[in-house]
């Protein structure tokens, strides 16, 4: 910017001096300090130029450094032409030192919250960089860079590749579900046993067909002649092959059993009763070993029985989709009998000829890969893992982790109960030294470190909590809106404490309380475990008043049953699930509250008509007196009354008087009996049927159909 100077007298000398020894050349006074000091001259906006300060005259270029034209804006009197927009007053601030005004208080707005990712799931592999993951989690690289700062891991490029580990880490602290994928590429891959699990029917015969290939006696010792555990044997067959069998309980309550061991299967048998034919349960068999893509064998057993028909079962499977060997498919029928032990050798014959077809392998060397069938609590040894290794070699002095718990493999022991340094593909095992007892269905993973072992249970724990307190929202909200759609029912709640003797049986059995759930009724899983009813237990049942169940587990001691009799809690022991939910289910239909309903108590024909006129103003106005005859039911004064002409309700009114043979009675019972009545409606007419109305408290009622399950009807 440059400025130029006009005025009626040359610049004076010594200003000019002082300028150019100051300056050297470059004007940097600010146009009030020169207006200041050349009172006669006015400035210009002037294109600028090199200037020489040894040739400063009147008319000579001033260049002018500044941030603003306010400088210029002063002087609008000696700049004709220039356009100066009006200056907003100056206000002075106040020091106030009263207190400040009350003003109601208003609530900041809500931040837009992100909708919740925990149902998103995806795949991690080994070796995995920052940017694939970046990919599939949908989170910027620089912010997963600074998760895994945290995590303590070093990161020089977003491309160095990630243990799968550090990738679960990270998804878990973006909220996102994670799916380890393990490749076996380059490994040397072994032949290995066929995992087969037993499916069908609750008292089809599966344990009892087990028994019979293994020459054991298990189902006549289980409770009530039912299986309601998850079993895993090996079983070595008559040719010298082995296979490894689970056998799964047939009740409805245990579907989470059933797709856990198909979920683990390689081959499926399906059990089904000559005699019987397909359940409910057979049903679902089939459904979850569809899901999980497993090859099914069906064993038709109960063929030594009179009434078998395994014909019939064999149309009745085909008409569920089923494609049988008989009808042109790949699925093989054999024709079994447990008792006689009929076909057993034909049955081993079709399952290994399926796993001959299917080449199973598996990896023997690096680090193992298992799955938790079941898991217990054990007074002396502590929590015991149930599980069948799926690849490479589990063994002592490992550090894993199985779901949100982690330890140190102590010991490893087989079926039967005998110690072994290690468990290879195929083979179930059980686990000791774990810190806590681990959920049936989890997965076991072999880390490094017990620093990486303790990382990754942590933030699998904190993730269980975040979609734990999720859920539970959710469902508070659920029962909210649920409630204000039904104003006028009240619901009640029963809180439950539920302790059994292992984490599968836990789990069905919540599963079984909470689909008792009804309009009415609200069964709340205050808190689970394993193991026997503790004092502890008994306290928090005192503390939210819950009822305690006890589901094949030892009685507790005197003085904890004591206690709870002194608490009022109810505590169920039961060591066979049909007994354990009709006790609970009938304990809830005496809790519900019920609903208010009207009901037909009585119903009558009007034969006749009675007209009392001109009586006195004493005795009151004319009355319409109804005969009726009792056609059903009973009649009561005190009840509400309807009136129905052509099967039509005309009106509906109260009693003012009932009569029996001229005596003023408030109740008339019987088929056939004859009575008058008054209503305050009187134009009733001959051939009019006159019901009586009454409100009833009707209860819930509690159904087991026949496979079982188990629900609350309101």
């Amino acid at each position: 910017m440059a400025w130029k100077a006009f005025g009626k007298k040359d610049l004076p000398t010594s200003f000019l001096k002082a300028f150019a020894a100051s300056n050297q050349g470059r004007g940097t006074f600010f146009l009030p300090n020169l207006s200041k000091l050349i009172p006669n001259f006015y400035f210009k906006d002037v294109p600028a130029f090199p200037m020489d300060h040894n040739v400063l005259q009147n008319g000579s270029i001033f260049r002018m450094f500044h941030a603003s034209y306010s400088p210029a804006l002063r002087m609008k009197e000696q700049a004709p032409g220039l356009r100066v927009p009006k200056k907003d007053r100056r206000v002075r601030r106040e020091n106030r030192t009263e207190a400040p005004v009350e003003a109601p208080y208003v609530p900041p707005k809500s931040k837009l919250t992100l909708k919740p990712s925990s149902n998103k799931t995806i795949d991690i592999f080994e070796g995995m960089t920052i940017v694939e993951l970046a990919k599939r989690t949908g989170v910027s690289i620089r912010h997963l860079q600074e998760i895994i700062v945290n995590v303590g891991e070093k990161v020089d490029s977003e491309f160095d590749p990630l243990s799968i580990d550090i990738a679960e880490l990270v998804s878990m602290e973006v909220g996102v579900n994670v799916r380890r994928q393990h490749s076996d590429e380059g490994a040397v891959l072994q032949p290995r046993p066929a995992v087969v699990t037993v499916m069908g029917h609750v008292d089809h015969g599966k344990t009892s067909l087990l028994d019979a290939l293994r020459q054991t006696s298990v189902a006549a010792k289980e409770a009530g002649g039912i299986t309601q555990h998850l079993g895993a044997f090996v079983v070595e067959m008559p040719s010298g092959a082995s296979i490894t069998f689970l056998d799964t309980p047939g009740h409805a309550a245990f579907s989470a059993m059933r797709a856990r061991g198909a979920a683990v299967t390689d081959i499926v048998v399906l059990v089904v009763a000559a005699d019987d034919g397909i359940m409910p349960q057979t049903l679902e068999a089939m459904a979850h070993a569809q899901v999980a893509n497993v090859p099914i064998v069906v064993a038709i057993n109960k063929c030594d029985k009179p009434s078998a028909d395994p014909e019939r079962v064999r149309i009745q499977l085909g008409t569920e989709g089923l494609l049988l060997e008989d009808l042109g498919g790949d699925v093989q029928v054999v024709q079994v009998s447990a008792k006689t032990k009929l076909g057993l050798d034909k049955l081993e014959e079709a399952l290994l000829l399926q796993a001959e077809i299917m080449d199973l392998k598996a990896r023997i060397d690096g680090p193992s890969q298992a799955y938790v069938v079941e898991a217990r609590l054990d007074r002396g040894r502590g929590p015991l893992a149930t599980a069948i290794v799926k690849s490479g070699t589990l063994a002592c002095g490992q550090y894993i982790v199985v779901g949100s718990e982690w330890g140190r493999i102590r010991s490893i022991r087989d079926m039967l109960g005998r110690a072994t340094s290690s468990g290879r593909p195929a083979m179930p095992v059980e686990i000791e030294g774990l810190k806590g007892l681990p959920m049936a269905g989890d997965d076991v993973v072999v880390v490094d470190s017990e620093e990486r072992a303790r990382m990754l249970s942590n933030g699998r724990k904190k993730k269980l909590e975040k979609d734990r307190l999720l859920k539970a929202s959710e469902e508070r909200i659920e029962i909210e809106d649920t409630s204000e759609e039904t104003p006028s029912t009240s619901r009640v709640e029963l809180p439950m404490v539920v302790k059994a003797d292992v984490q599968g049986t836990v789990q069905a059995v919540t599963d079984a309380l909470r689909s008792l759930n009804s309009a009415q009724v609200f069964v709340n899983v205050l808190h689970v475990g394993v193991g026997p009813i503790s004092q502890s237990d008994v306290d928090l049942a005192q503390a939210c008043g819950a009822s305690i169940v006890g589901f094949n587990v030892r009685s507790p001691p005197s003085g904890i049953i004591l206690a709870a009799n002194q608490a009022s809690i109810k505590i169920f022991m039961h060591k066979v699930i049909y007994h354990l939910l009709e006790e609970i289910g009938n304990f809830i239909v005496e809790k519900a509250p019920g609903v208010n309903d009207t009901q037909i108590a009585g119903e009558g024909e009007v034969l006749s008509i009675f007209e009392l006129k001109g009586r006195s103003k004493s005795k009151g106005p004319d009355v319409k007196i109804a005969g009726c005859r009792i056609l059903d039911g009973h009649f009561s004064k005190s009840s509400k009354w309807r009136v129905l002409r052509s099967g039509e309700v005309v009106y509906e009114c109260s009693c003012l008087s009932l009569k029996r043979e001229k005596n003023d009675v408030d109740f008339v019972e019987g088929k056939g009996n004859e009575c008058g009545l008054v209503l305050d409606c009187d134009d009733y007419k001959v051939g009019d049927i006159i019901q009586c109305l009454e409100e009833v408290k009707r209860k819930p009622r509690f159904v087991s159909s026949a496979n079982g399950a188990v629900r609350i009807e309101c």
